[in-house]
């Protein structure tokens, strides 16, 4: 349901099914995942229900751990070059494949 929420298509039409015709079942599908999407943390991704034992969750369902991304952390420390003030306004910080850094800086040398 993911794919056919961010792609606009009936989950028929995702099964190979139909005409691309949302169908009742479709629409009935499409708005349980909508109602399901509004109880999701957008912070965490977890609902409520699964850590309320009283609806069948568990208080342990999860663990937090940690993970570093490189790639983050690549962004934070290039981010902590962006001056203040007026000469850093609009400067965005962002990650491009190495092959096309090198193709640019080619570029921009000859």
């Amino acid at each position: 349901m993911e794919l056919c929420h961010k792609w606009g298509i009936p989950h028929s039409q995702f099964r190979g099914h139909g005409d691309g015709t949302w169908t009742s079942l479709d629409r009935r599908k499409a708005l349980a995942y909508a109602h399901y999407l509004k109880q999701v943390c957008p912070s965490c991704g977890t609902r409520a229900e699964e850590w309320d034992e009283a609806l069948g969750g568990d208080e342990d369902a999860y663990r937090a751990v940690t993970h570093r991304c490189i790639g983050c952390q690549l962004i934070a420390d290039k981010q902590k070059t962006v001056p203040d003030g007026d000469e850093g306004h609009g400067v965005k910080v962002l990650l491009i494949p190495a092959s096309v850094h090198a193709a640019l800086q080619f570029q921009h040398t000859h």
